[in-house]
């Protein structure tokens, strides 16, 4: 399960057949599952990020197609909306939720922590990277409610992407809103599976 360096963009010959992906449908999502078990990130009581890659966005529609059954039109949708997810070799993208089991206790916190998604920030041995939100969606109301659901961009430079590879620096993920303020260390195991998404 390691990207194909060219392996930036899913097309359509990438899609395996309903038929195919059904019958090993349960094998593949064994291992993907294992594949991303080093992809996420617990920060706070609340937060997780969930790193999306090349092999979990196809994932992902796969599922959708299979689910859905939409065929060709479905899939261009799906491509529209997954591809972007997928990092293009300078970058890291991560699918932050919020996740609270009680609806109540939900939406107060998300009505407290408005514009939460422009106070992501990763930390490379003190260097930060200021997270960008995903463009195209507009994550935080009008009346100051975020979403549960953010899409996070952590665009780097050469330099820090060779000191991420490297292994031999401190790595932390933390978010700085006045009402969730929290970070965290990446593992050493995390770190390593991140650092494919690098070209």
């Amino acid at each position: 399960m390691i990207m194909p360096k060219e392996k930036r963009e899913i097309q359509k010959n990438d899609i395996l057949p309903l038929e195919i992906y059904t019958k090993q449908r349960k094998g593949l999502r064994k291992k993907i599952v294992e594949f991303k078990k080093n992809r996420r990130v617990s920060l706070g009581p609340y937060a997780t990020f969930y790193f999306e890659s090349y092999e979990t966005m196809l994932a992902q529609v796969q599922e959708m197609l299979y689910i859905e059954k939409g065929g060709d039109d479905q899939l261009k949708d799906e491509l529209t909306a997954y591809n972007p997810l997928i990092p293009n070799g300078k970058e890291l993208i991560a699918t932050l939720m919020f996740e609270i089991d009680n609806p109540v206790s939900r939406a107060t916190f998300l009505g407290k922590v408005g514009g939460i998604e422009e106070k992501v920030f990763m930390k490379i041995n003190g260097d930060i990277i200021n997270a960008t939100p995903e463009e195209d969606v507009d994550r935080t109301s009008a009346e100051g409610k975020a979403s549960s659901v953010q899409f996070i961009h952590f665009k780097f430079n050469e330099e820090q992407i060779q000191k991420f590879k490297s292994g031999q620096t401190q790595i932390e993920i933390g978010i700085n809103h006045d009402e969730y303020s929290h970070s965290t260390k990446l593992n050493d195991e995390t770190i390593k599976s991140l650092s494919r998404d690098f070209n």
